[in-house]
Order: structure tokens, then C-alpha cells, then sequence
């Protein structure tokens, strides 16, 4: 396979996960509501007596339908953090066709996948977010930053073995 067709793909990877997570982040009552059906919690102002990942899934779903329901407001931050994804995942598209000068923008996306480890962790810390969900938070950007590591390999190997790209080259 070409190097430009692994770096497609891989950054095309990269970009899907930011559009997915964005728009996951619209419909999060509706899809804690499904999960909670998929692991039998039938009352989710029940926690209490609930354990583990049952326990902090119906924990968040009955705090999320108290608010949905008193502050439907408050939603609106998770529509923009939702917006945020889908914004930043533009970002990307110059460097999927243009790969030669668009170097910048996959380190960019390394030092915010690097930050999502300390904002998981110290955030989620004083938040109340048990430790193996800020784990699985900082999985997002140890994951992230896998594809973008392996195109910024490639876009230093494409720019060793091609001549450059015109000045005005533009998206």
C-alpha cells in the first residue's frame, strides 16, 4: 500500500472517531437510557444499590434525567462539547489531501491528545469520576494519538523520498 494511502487511512480513522464522539455527545440520555436497558438496570435512581460499572451507569443516567428534567439547560454544554469535536475534526481535512506542510496540525493533535490525560485525570478526580472510567477517558487520547503519530512517520517519509508541494497548494 502507498504511503499516502496508509496516511489517508489512518488520519481517515482519526477524524471518523472525532465525528463519531462529537455526535454521540447530542444524544447522551437517549443513549444512556439504551445501556442502562442492556445491563438490566430497571431503576436508575436505584444506584445505590447497584455496584460497579451497574452502579456508576445508572448513577449518571438518574442524574442526567433529574437534570434533563429540571435544567434541560444544562444539555447545552454537552451540544457544544459535541460542536467542539465536530469543529476540530475540520481541522484535519487540509492534511488528509495535503499531507506535505500540514505537519503542525498532526503535532497539534498530539499535544491535545496528550491532554486529555491530565484533564481526565485531575478533572474527573475532583469531579467524583471513579478512577477506571478516568482510565477509559484517558484511553480517547492515548488512542487519538496513535494515528496521528503514525501519520506524522509518514508525512516525514513521503517528504524524504518526494519533492515538495507547490506554495499554493490549498484547501
Amino acid at each position: 500500500m502507498p504511503p499516502v494511502l496508509k496516511y489517508r487511512v489512518s488520519l481517515g480513522v482519526f477524524i471518523t472517531g472525532l465525528v463519531l464522539s462529537g455526535l454521540t455527545a447530542f444524544p447522551l440520555l437517549a443513549e444512556l437510557r439504551f445501556l442502562g436497558e442492556l445491563l438490566g438496570i430497571t431503576d436508575p435512581a436505584d444506584y445505590r444499590n447497584l455496584i460497579g460499572l451497574r452502579h456508576w451507569i445508572a448513577y449518571v443516567l438518574s442524574g442526567l434525567e433529574e437534570t434533563n428534567a429540571r435544567f434541560p439547560f444544562l444539555a447545552y454544554g454537552t451540544d457544544w462539547l459535541a460542536f467542539g469535536h465536530l469543529a476540530i475534526a475540520v481541522f484535519f481535512i487540509r492534511p488528509w489531501f495535503y499531507p506535505q506542510g500540514s505537519e503542525w496540525v498532526l503535532k497539534c493533535g498530539l499535544v491535545c491528545c496528550a491532554g486529555v490525560i491530565p484533564l481526565a485525570l485531575i478533572a474527573g478526580h475532583f469531579r467524583g469520576i471513579p478512577p477506571y472510567w478516568r482510565l477509559v477517558d484517558c484511553s480517547f487520547g492515548v488512542i487519538g494519538a496513535v494515528p496521528l503519530a503514525y501519520c506524522l512517520t509518514l508525512t516525514r517519509r513521503m517528504s524524504a523520498s518526494q519533492k515538495p508541494e507547490p506554495d499554493g497548494a490549498a484547501f
